[in-house]
Order: structure tokens, then sequence, then C-alpha cells
């Protein structure tokens, strides 16, 4: 055992350091979560401006790539500075920035190899898609990370800011100017995420509360939690009208989506006997929602050229 940077005593177990160890390091469902919006935003902004698939694509894997990197060194950060919280938290024991697999040094080296090399390449493909990587990196590993989190009730909404970057940073590569589709996709990402997350965070209460970081759910309960949900997935039920330009059948099948979310965060209009259950319906739903959605934004690229 030794003390981490704060002074408090933690675990530290030898263990060798492989790919699997990396990848949870930097989150890779977080990754893979933001690289289908980030890719579908750049998709549709090709077929949007007629343009040639194939010739973007060496543009696009850059921007695949790159984002990847930023995600990765983000997340890398936010494990560094999280280790203290984490190591009292159940669900975050095997994390490899708690158990041990990694000292301090090697996370920082690793997270910040990852930004910088990330941004570089964003920064080389234009300086819009590079400012608004820094943006969602300095949002989510200084904004929310250092302070946020820790500090304030409305940590979520503001954590859902640069988490909302991906499909701002794909259009950017292909269209630095930012039409009002990809402000569009920006905010139905940003919104997305408050329901998401306070599901997750209902059955994390308790491991919050240990920890002291102010989730909704720990400090007003899951009924109050239940209310904020409902009033972010009442919200989406207007983003469709910010993409009519992708045709009716996509505000009719989003607004379908919508709809559907919407009954599920309000119980099928019944009470709530168990609230694990019920973030359980609402979680599982939101990662099928995000990934349908921006199938959907894909489909109407392809669309736009028929």
């Amino acid at each position: 055992m030794q003390n981490d940077v704060y002074g408090n005593i933690v675990h530290h177990v030898d263990k060798g350091i492989t790919f699997k160890a990396v990848m949870t390091l930097v989150k890779e469902g977080i990754i893979k979560a933001n690289l289908i919006p980030a890719f579908a935003a750049g998709f549709l902004a090709v077929m949007y401006y007629g343009q040639s698939f194939f010739a973007n694509i060496p543009v696009l894997l850059s921007m695949v790539f790159a984002t990847t990197l930023v995600i990765g060194g983000v997340a890398a950060l936010n494990n560094y500075y999280d280790r203290d919280i984490d190591a009292v938290m159940e669900s975050k024991q095997n994390r490899p920035s708690v158990d041990g697999t990694f000292s301090g040094r090697d996370i920082l080296l690793i997270g910040f190899i990852m930004l910088i090399v990330g941004e570089i390449i964003l920064f080389l493909i234009n300086p819009t898609a590079g400012t608004l990587g820094l943006i969602a990196a300095f949002g989510y590993a200084v904004v929310y990370s250092i302070y946020a989190k820790r500090h304030l009730l409305s940590n979520t909404v503001i954590g859902a800011i640069p988490g909302a970057m991906p499909p701002l940073i794909g259009w950017a590569v292909i269209d630095p100017s930012l039409h009002v589709l990809a402000w569009a996709m920006f905010i139905v990402m940003f919104i997305w995420q408050p329901p998401h997350f306070y599901a997750l965070a209902i059955k994390r209460s308790d491991e919050y509360s240990e920890a002291g970081v102010p989730m909704l759910p720990s400090v007003k309960g899951n009924h109050r939690t239940r209310l904020s949900i409902v009033f972010w997935v009442t919200l989406l039920l207007f983003t469709p009208l910010l993409m009519v330009e992708l045709g009716l059948w996509f505000v009719g099948l989003a607004t379908v989506l919508n709809v559907a979310w919407l009954i599920i965060s309000v119980n099928k209009f019944r009470p709530v006997e168990d609230y694990n259950r019920y973030a359980g319906r609402v979680f599982v739903f939101s990662l099928n929602y995000i990934i349908i959605f921006f199938v959907m934004i894909i489909i109407a690229g392809l669309l736009l050229n028929f």
C-alpha cells in the first residue's frame, strides 16, 4: 500500500500493463459511443454539400483517429484526478487507475500524449476542429472533472456541454462554418446526457454519497431525479423541428423515438415502485436511443443524394 497524491492510503498491486488495461484507463466504451456521433456528423456534412465520400475518407478517418486520442486522453486525465473518489466507490474498484496497474505518472503521460497528438491532428485538419476539441478537453478535464463534479449539483448538465462536442467536431472537418444541422446534433446530444447519467446515478446513489460527490439522486433523492429525467426527455420532443431539412420521415421517426423514451421516463404513467429497475430501463433505452438516432443521421445523409 502507498499514499496517493491526496494523502490517502490506496492499494497498490504490481500488475502487468496490458492492452485491456490501457483501453479501460482511456474508457474505451465512452470513446466508441462518441465516435458514432462524430463520424455521423462528418458523413452528413459530406452528403449535405454533395461532396464525394471516397474523396473525404482520409479527412474523416483522421478526424476519427484524432477524436479517439482526445477523448481517450481526457478520460485518462479524469481517471487520474478521480482516484481518491473512485477508491471508495465499489463499482470503480477494478479501474486500472485505482488497483495499482498504473502509477499517477503513467496515467498523466498517457493522457497528455494522447490529448496533444489528437489536438495536433485536429488543428492540422482545420483550426475550427482543433479549437472545438480543445474546448471539449478543457471543459471536461478542468471545468467538469476538477470543479463541477465535486462542488455543484448541476455537474451533470455542465459535463454535458463538452460531452456534446463530437458532432460539432465531425461536421467542422468538412464545414468549419457549422451549419444549423451541426448545432441541432449538438443540442440533441447535450439534452440526451442528463437523463442518461441521472439514470446511472440512481443506481449508484449510495456510492456517490459515500464518495461525497453531489449527484442529483444522492442530494435530492430519486423522486426529484425522476422529475429531472422527464424534464430533459420532454425537451427532446422539440429537437426534430431543427432537422426538417433531413426530411419528414426523419422528423417523424425522431419524434417516435422521443415519445417512446418519454413514456419510459414517466414509467408508463404509473408510480415507481423500484427505482433501480426504473433507472435500468431509462439507461438501457438511452444507449439504444443515441445509436439509433445517429444511424438515422447516416441514413439521412445517404438519402440526400438520391
